[in-house]
């Protein structure tokens, strides 16, 4: 992930944790049941799928969310690519900061066989009224074919070598002349049930070392059919990142698959 920090105007991650009221999101898995067994997911098209994110209407009264630009608004779109030192932690960062991925002029022959970079995004964030210091940073990531099962399995390999890594990203062009930014990551695996509906789903916490302040990013990455749903949460220093809200996942994940089955 790109540096986060935390931002009220483009806000990456949660500094507390969204709580949704009793009832207002609908169940998972109904729009599902009702497909004949057997049927694909489809691959949705860049329009489809910004159609298939969660709107106030799908979370109830006291919700926001807003369409934000792919990539987290923070290296921009000539911003470069952060990069792992190890190859073997690249999909994580690019899972998580995708469309910073997109910058890439080639991949290296050390990279990675999957491509991470999906062929569509779309990027959200929700906030609640009765806590207007938080919000929740959603993204959906359309992929061809099996890629994205096989990127969340590379993901899943990931916690024995990327227990601690490093990551360099060039400065904004506003600050080409500041240098290199160099950020310790720290990764480890947090129990996540798979939400009714989805695939798989795993759930991590990456840190952020590159300042006096460390962030910790929580995050739960679910796979929809060939898409892949990405909810994170956001901590500062000694205040811990809480877990992506249960609730706007589900219902995420519902309205993304009702959109592949439709």
């Amino acid at each position: 992930m790109p540096h986060p920090a935390p931002r009220p105007s483009r806000p990456l991650l949660l500094s507390a944790a969204l709580l949704l009221a009793a009832g207002c999101a609908a169940p998972a898995g109904g729009s599902a049941d009702r497909v004949p067994p057997g049927a694909p997911p489809r691959e949705l098209s860049a329009a489809e799928l910004r159609a298939a994110a969660v709107t106030d209407a799908d979370l109830g009264p006291g919700f926001t969310v807003t369409v934000i630009a792919p990539g987290h608004g923070e290296t921009g779109p000539d911003g470069g690519r952060e990069a792992a030192d190890r190859p073997a932690c690249q999909p994580l960062l690019d899972a998580v900061a995708p469309a910073a991925a997109s910058g890439r002029a080639g991949a290296s022959a050390s990279a990675p066989p999957v491509p991470a970079v999906p062929y569509t995004e779309t990027d959200l964030s929700v906030a609640q009224a009765a806590d207007p210091a938080g919000s929740l940073y959603g993204a959906l990531l359309g992929y061809r074919d099996d890629r994205a099962a096989r990127l969340q399995e590379e993901l899943e390999g990931l916690f024995g070598p990327c227990a601690e890594f490093v990551s360099t990203a060039p400065p904004p062009p506003a600050e080409k002349g500041r240098g290199v930014t160099r950020t310790g990551h720290r990764l480890s695996r947090n129990d996540t049930p798979t939400p009714e509906g989805a695939d798989a789903a795993t759930g991590f916490t990456l840190t952020n070392e590159s300042g006096a302040v460390v962030l910790a990013q929580r995050a739960v990455l679910a796979r929809v059919g060939p898409a892949l749903v990405v909810f994170s949460t956001v901590g500062v220093g000694a205040e811990p990142a809480p877990a992506p809200d249960e609730r706007v996942v589900r219902r995420q994940v519902a309205k993304l698959r009702a959109a592949q089955r439709g």
